[in-house]
């Protein structure tokens, strides 16, 4: 700790203020930076941490104003005009949605505050319904905490029983002992699309789904790292319920979509109680509206769902798997870099990760994370060090915390090759201590 210390006070009192690896690459950008008004007014930023949150184009902050400025009324049963259109628009945005992921209905999507915020919805609503002493719910080892902590603490609520999927220490799932995971007894499967601190997709989602449905268990799936590149199909999935988060999609804070399969919405008692989600009230019952609408409740964040429709057409215009690619081609790139330097681990494996992923982590020999992090905010380069809430994979794999550089839309390779000038920078001031 006192070399971590040491360190930082050093670089600050000097002033710091797919099969393509990145050989002869040249600038892949989508030329799509200017479409982003944060990086007019920081000229030199280089943002890699899109993984934790994306940055938001003209067009998404447009379509906010103009919900203010144009027709703000709250959605509710109000027949005037502003309120009409205020309906009509946050509809619209429904239906993008449910085009966007493939489900069956409208009836299907329902806005929350976030993933985190859908999660915990299933956790409470239809835990608190279905699930008994004895029960069994299974996660993967892979699971950010949003996706642990709801379920570890459903399961101490009703004296069910969690149970994790482990991974090596490469992080890679291990399903040799599936059949003794996954019971009679296993009520629901909750597991990552897309895994946050590796950038790698759950590649066995399909067999755990399968194993699921055999025993008669409910899926989740949280989706908040794979809407933003990848094209997301919940009837394909054979999901029951997928969460996904706004923000990291280029949308605003504040909302997100949790996706219930119409089929289990029996099972699915509505969350939270107030106005707007019901049909009838006496004082001696209620009748709830259908489903979205009952789990719906109060006033909605109108401007934050108009946001997210935008951030979908605004992706769309691009191209989900164009995204893709040029993200890639990003982490190919870095990968490249990062192999000349023997005091970096990369996590996960380097093959996975230059076809599946969008994102780095690694660590560096004798360089606490934090202090990397630091280091390349002076170079006006931001970069997210920590745990990245997922430390039961960390101690999984054998570190404590580590540096993620994760791309956007808005990054090109002349920022990586910055990045790495700054990284060998880094290792030779570090030598000098």
């Amino acid at each position: 700790m006192k070399k971590q210390l040491v360190y930082l006070v050093v670089l600050i009192s000097v002033g710091f203020c797919t099969g393509i690896h990145g050989k002869g690459l040249k600038d892949v950008s989508l030329n799509v930076k200017k479409d982003f008004p944060l990086f007019k007014n920081h000229k030199d930023l280089i943002y890699f941490d899109t993984a934790a949150t994306a940055q938001r184009a003209q067009s998404v902050l447009d379509a906010i104003m103009e919900f203010y400025t144009l027709y703000n009324a709250n959605a509710g049963r109000a027949i005037y005009s502003l309120a009409e259109r205020a309906i009509q628009e946050s509809n619209g945005v429904r239906t993008t949605i449910k085009d966007f992921i493939n489900a069956a209905s409208e009836k299907e999507i329902i806005f929350t505050r976030g993933a985190t915020a859908g999660i915990n919805f299933i956790a409470t609503a239809w835990g608190d319904k279905n699930i008994q002493a004895g029960d069994e719910i299974v996660v993967t080892g892979l699971e950010h905490h949003a996706n642990f902590i709801p379920w570890q603490q459903l399961c101490k609520r009703k004296g069910a029983v969690l149970k994790v999927i482990p991974v090596d220490k490469n992080g890679e799932l291990q399903l040799d002992d599936l059949e003794k995971i996954i019971t009679s007894k296993t009520k629901l499967v909750a597991m990552t699309h897309i895994a946050n601190a590796l950038g790698l997709p759950n590649p066995y989602i399909k067999e755990l789904t399968a194993a699921a449905r055999t025993v008669g268990a409910c899926v989740l799936l949280d989706g908040a790292q794979a809407t933003s590149c990848h094209t997301v199909d919940v009837q394909q999935l054979d999901c029951d319920f997928y969460v996904l988060s706004g923000h990291k999609m280029y949308g605003p804070t504040g909302i997100g979509v949790l996706y219930i399969k119409e089929a289990v919405q029996k099972d699915v008692p509505p969350y939270q109680f107030g106005g707007g989600a019901v049909e009838h009230v006496s004082t001696d019952k209620v009748i709830f509206l259908e489903a979205p609408r009952c789990y719906e409740t109060g006033t909605q964040p109108l401007a934050a769902i108009i946001g997210l429709g935008a951030a979908i057409k605004y992706l769309e215009s691009i191209g989900l798997e164009k995204i893709f690619e040029h993200e890639n081609k990003l982490v190919n790139q870095l990968i490249d870099g990062l192999e000349k330097f023997p005091e970096v681990t990369i996590l996960g494996s380097k093959e996975r990760l230059r076809n599946e992923s969008t994102l780095v982590s690694f660590t560096v020999k004798g360089i606490h994370p934090h202090d990397v992090a630091a280091f390349f905010d002076l170079k006006g380069i931001c970069i997210r060090a920590g745990h990245h809430c997922v430390q039961p994979l960390a101690r999984a794999m054998g570190y404590t915390a580590s540096v993620r550089v994760s791309f956007g839309v808005y990054n090109n390779a002349q920022e990586v090759t910055y990045f790495l000038t700054c990284f060998e920078e880094l290792l030779e001031s570090n030598l000098t201590l």
